[in-house]
């Protein structure tokens, strides 16, 4: 592989192309997210026969991003973020097409191996994030991650609001409805993946490593593989180990683990509560055309329209975040984040017969998880060793699925117990632990960022 001159090198532009370049692939594969999101669980309803397996979809889809993720780190960490990007977009790609043939064929495990690859997606998408702070300087890392995690705004929230003119298409091809938006996933995922196979040169990860050391080349390398694919830090534990040694990187561990446990657990339900709301004609609203056992159009577009809010909730302000991040600190950032993580699951709640407060509660959480989430990260990337890194994002990409595993999985029995409005007290009550975490530790001694 040809070498790049350290003259001709200059490490901010490349900065600035990989931040564009990322941005762009994330924009094309937020479709797929979108579209799983808003109609994944009313899938696992319609094909399974029982409201039991709502949260089903979304608990295999993050479970999968959990097992994966560290892989995809440790494929990072040997051949570059290049390649554990592209590997996790073309498996997402392939689950997507899972879903459009488990819609067509009613099969029902057909749906779940097709959530468990589009999970692939999810890792890979959280993995870029990461690949923005590679190069970054310190004063930026912040928005450069912020400004990749925004870029997933137009795509994540078109997914949603793409169920009728997919319905059109899946229609056109032959498809149930339902699978339409699936469609435009599978043609978002393919460009993403070719988009960065081709044009994420020189890889970030690997340039930054040849930088640290004094050299350049393009990360191709057969030594540069050899010397990132060694056993110092491709485990768990060694992870883990990591993290302990740093009290900044537990919290920031313990944050970004919280809030995406508490988005997940409410946001994977409101889709259920709201076709619920629906049908049955709450205090202020219509009743469905198909009764409260079917869904109908106005309800998978009120569904749509709702989570393309809360995803906007997710991203759109994500450089704000991150601008707060650099500006006002990783810490009080995150405790911003909590707070209106609280305050989004009491409107959502004590407001769950009305579709607007659902709604006005689902954005906020999204902007809670954004400002957690940036912070966070943001934190954890400055908090260990250069070399310990990947992995340690590995962990926490890991740990963030378990959590929204978690979290999807026991909302429906939760649901079931205590229903919507209890359901978003318990994951108040975990922000409220969280905070207090925070805030017990601000008054301990601060500690140097490493790197």
């Amino acid at each position: 592989m040809a070498l790049t001159s350290p003259m001709t090198l200059d490490p901010a532009a490349v900065q600035r192309r990989t931040v564009r370049l990322l941005s762009t692939a994330q924009l094309l594969s937020g479709v797929g997210n979108g579209a799983t999101l808003s109609i994944g669980s009313l899938l696992a309803v319609q094909l399974s026969g029982s409201s039991a397996w709502a949260g089903s979809v979304t608990t295999i889809l993050t479970l999968a991003g959990a097992v994966t993720a560290l892989p995809l780190a440790g494929l990072a960490e040997r051949r570059g973020r290049r390649a554990g990007l592209v590997t996790g977009l073309l498996a997402a790609m392939l689950g997507a097409i899972f879903m459009i043939v488990a819609a067509a064929t009613g099969a029902f495990a057909v749906l779940l191996l097709g959530a468990a690859l589009l999970g692939l997606g999810t890792a890979s998408n959280l993995q870029a994030r990461f690949a923005a702070v590679d190069l970054a300087a310190p004063e930026h890392r912040g928005r450069s991650l912020a400004t990749v995690v925004w870029a997933i705004t137009i795509g994540a929230v078109a997914g949603p609001n793409l169920i009728q003119p997919g319905a059109a298409v899946g229609e056109a091809l032959g498809l149930p409805a339902i699978s339409g938006p699936f469609v435009f996933s599978v043609a978002g995922l393919l460009l993403a993946a070719v988009l960065l196979m081709a044009a994420l040169r020189p890889d970030p990860l690997l340039l930054a490593r040849r930088l640290a050391e004094g050299t350049h080349d393009d990360g191709g390398s057969a030594g540069a593989r050899a010397e990132a694919g060694g056993p110092r830090r491709r485990s768990l534990t060694a992870g883990f180990q990591a993290v302990r040694a740093s009290p900044r990187a537990k919290l920031a561990l313990t944050a970004v683990v919280a809030a995406h446990g508490i988005m997940v657990a409410v946001m994977s339900m409101t889709p259920l509560h709201l076709q619920e709301l629906v049908s049955t004609g709450p205090v202020g609203g219509h009743v469905g055309h198909e009764g409260g056992h079917a869904m109908g159009t106005d309800a998978l577009v009120i569904i749509g329209f709702t989570i393309s809010l809360h995803i906007a909730g997710m991203f759109a302000l994500s450089p704000l975040m991150g601008w707060l991040t650099d500006r006002a600190g990783r810490i009080q950032t995150i405790v911003l984040g909590f707070v209106l993580l609280a305050v989004a699951v009491a409107v959502a709640g004590f407001g769950q017969q009305d579709p607007a407060l659902v709604t006005v509660g689902l954005v906020v959480l999204g902007l809670g998880w954004s400002a957690a989430t940036i912070s966070g990260s943001t934190l954890l990337a400055e908090s260990v060793e250069r070399q310990q890194r990947v992995i340690v994002q590995g962990v926490s990409d890991t740990l963030m699925g378990a959590a929204g595993a978690l979290g999807g999985g026991f909302s429906g029995l939760v649901l079931g117990w205590v229903g919507y409005e209890g359901l978003n007290m318990a994951s108040g009550a975990v922000a409220v632990v969280v905070l207090a975490v925070v805030a017990a530790s601000v008054k301990r001694p601060a500690v140097r960022p490493a790197g």
